[in-house]
């Protein structure tokens, strides 16, 4: 039969296995991606879609005012061509004319709007840009670290796995059972005693119990049925 020394050193090897599985499954889960990279380029992506929009806008008033400038110098020439004769025509193709500078002047107003919000927004994408290679860089680095640590965590863990199978050997089967009916009924199988007290249950346990637990045989405590261990 195992000594409470003996299970309680597994169950030992056991928390620490425990502990480093949860630490690897969480650093693992940080691979990949972070939010802040996501927003980050989400950002950098809406600015351009927007500076791009202002582009298509300007481009279009652009054309608008050049063909409205076409129209102009061709009613400028023929107003002062001398082919008109017939008032009517020529006060008909001057209101024409005068309609085609107002819209003008309209679409240059527009414009200059326009090439103002293209110039703010080109800095604006520019600032998201900056700000994405930042947060770029540092998920970088932050990437390189975790997959170390997870490395790290990973060697450890077949190191702990291979020195519980070594120490479990030396159990024999009945305490192992035991053992491992005890862990997954109360999360802890083996319990140490300090200063009379379990400290699983926080009872003072009675002499009887700690005589026996100074003793080479396992001892359930009266209370929570643990394994008692006195260090």
């Amino acid at each position: 039969m195992a000594t409470a020394k003996q299970l309680y050193q597994l169950q030992e090897f056991d928390l620490t296995i425990e502990s480093d599985e949860k630490a690897l499954k969480e650093k693992t889960n940080q691979l990949g991606e972070s939010q802040a990279l996501i927003d980050a380029r989400s950002k950098v992506n809406s600015a351009q879609r927007r500076l791009e929009e202002l582009r298509h806008k300007q481009r279009s008033l652009e054309w608008d005012v050049d063909d409205l400038t076409s129209k102009i110098r061709a009613g400028d020439d023929q107003l002062y061509s001398g082919r008109i004769r017939n008032p009517k025509e020529l006060a008909s193709l001057q209101q024409e004319v005068e309609a085609f500078k107002a819209k003008r002047d309209r679409f240059e107003t527009a414009l200059l709007e326009i090439m103002d919000q293209v110039e703010a927004e080109q800095k604006n994408a520019v600032n998201a840009a900056s700000e994405f290679k930042k947060v770029e860089t540092d998920w970088q680095i932050h990437q390189h670290k975790l997959s170390a640590e997870i490395e790290a965590l990973k060697s450890k863990l077949a190191d702990q796995r291979q020195k519980r199978q070594s120490h479990s050997a030396d159990i024999d089967p009945k305490s192992l059972e035991l053992y491992n009916a005890l862990k997954k009924a109360k999360g802890q199988a083996v319990v140490r005693v300090e200063q009379g007290i379990c400290r699983g249950c926080r009872i003072s346990l009675p002499s009887s119990d700690l005589q026996q637990a100074r003793s080479e045989h396992l001892v359930h405590c009266s209370s929570c049925g643990r394994i008692l261990f006195l260090p």
